[in-house]
C-alpha cells in the first residue's frame, strides 16, 4: 500500500520534522503544519474525480498528488500518518449543525479521537473542517478552551453525544463510539452527489495562512486577516490557475467549474 518512505514524505509534504515522541506538543505541531499546508477543497467533486476511502489512496492524494480534500481525506490520511508515528487514532463520526441550527446528516463529518504516549488527553482532532481550531481539543474537558481561532467548547448532547461550539456558535454533534473508515462511504458518497450538499453546489479552496486565512472561492481570492476581509476577482483563466498554485500549491490543467450534474 505505502513504500517504505511514505512517512517522511508526507512529513516533508507539510513541512513538519518526524517528532521523536508520540506527545501532546508533537500532536499540535503536526495538526498546525497541516492546517497551514494542505488546503480544505471539495475540487474533485466537480472535476469527476472519485474519492476512495483508504488509505493508500488518500496519502497518495495528499502527498504524491500535492492536493487537499475535504474531512473524510484529510481526517482520514493524517489518520494513517499519526498512526505510523506512533499515536493511537479512533474515527469519530459528526453530524454538522447548519447556519439555522438544523442537524445535517449522520457521517456528515468524521473527527478524530487521538491519544498520546505522555498520558495527555484523549484529544479531538480536526484538519478537515475548514477554519476550525488550530490546536487539539481536549476530548474530556466541559469547560472553555482557548484557541487562535476562537473560544470552543464540548457540551454534553442527547444520548451520550458531544456538542461542539465555537465562540458559542453550534459546530456539530460528535458521537464518542470508535467507527471504522469504511462507516463514512455513504457520508462521503451524499456529499459528492447530492444536490442538497453544499460542496455540490460550489467551488471551495482554502487554508489557514500564519496571519488569518486563504480562500478561494469560485472566482473569488478571499484573504482574511483578523477581522478585516479582502476580496479579489479573477478574470481569466490563467488568474485562476495562477491562484490555485500559488496560494496552495495545485497544479491544475484546467479550471474546475460547478457541475450540472455531480453523478454524470
Amino acid at each position: 500500500m505505502f513504500d517504505s518512505d511514505w512517512a517522511d514524505a508526507y512529513l516533508e509534504r507539510i513541512g513538519a520534522t518526524r517528532p521523536r515522541r508520540a506527545d501532546a506538543e508533537a500532536l499540535c505541531g503536526l495538526q498546525w503544519h497541516h492546517l497551514t499546508t494542505v488546503p480544505f477543497e471539495n475540487l474533485s467533486v466537480h472535476l469527476g474525480e472519485d474519492i476512495v476511502l483508504e488509505d493508500g489512496k488518500l496519502v497518495h492524494k495528499i502527498v504524491t498528488d500535492r492536493r487537499g480534500g475535504f474531512c473524510y481525506e484529510l481526517n482520514g490520511a493524517f489518520a494513517a500518518l499519526l498512526r505510523e508515528l506512533g499515536f493511537r487514532v479512533t474515527f469519530l463520526q459528526a453530524r454538522v449543525f447548519d447556519d439555522g441550527g438544523r442537524l445535517g446528516i449522520p457521517y456528515g463529518h468524521m473527527a478524530l479521537r487521538v491519544e498520546t504516549g505522555d498520558g495527555t488527553g484523549p484529544w479531538l482532532v480536526d484538519v478537515g473542517f475548514g477554519d476550525h481550531a488550530l490546536k487539539p481539543l481536549a476530548l474530556d474537558e466541559r469547560g472553555e478552551q482557548e484557541d487562535p481561532c476562537g473560544v470552543f467548547r464540548l457540551r454534553v448532547a442527547p444520548q451520550g453525544d458531544l456538542d461542539l461550539s465555537r465562540d458559542g456558535k453550534p459546530q456539530f454533534r460528535l458521537d464518542p463510539r470508535p467507527r471504522e473508515q469504511a462507516d463514512f462511504r455513504a457520508g462521503a458518497w451524499y456529499h459528492r452527489t447530492s444536490p442538497e450538499s453544499h460542496f455540490t453546489r460550489s467551488l471551495v479552496c482554502s487554508r489557514r495562512t500564519e496571519a488569518g486565512r486563504m480562500t478561494l472561492s469560485g472566482r473569488t481570492l478571499i484573504t482574511t486577516v483578523g477581522d478585516e476581509r479582502h476580496e479579489s476577482p479573477l478574470g481569466t483563466d490563467a488568474e485562476v490557475l495562477d491562484a490555485y498554485r500559488d496560494h496552495f500549491g495545485l497544479h491544475l490543467a484546467t479550471v474546475p467549474v460547478v457541475r450540472r450534474d455531480p453523478n454524470a
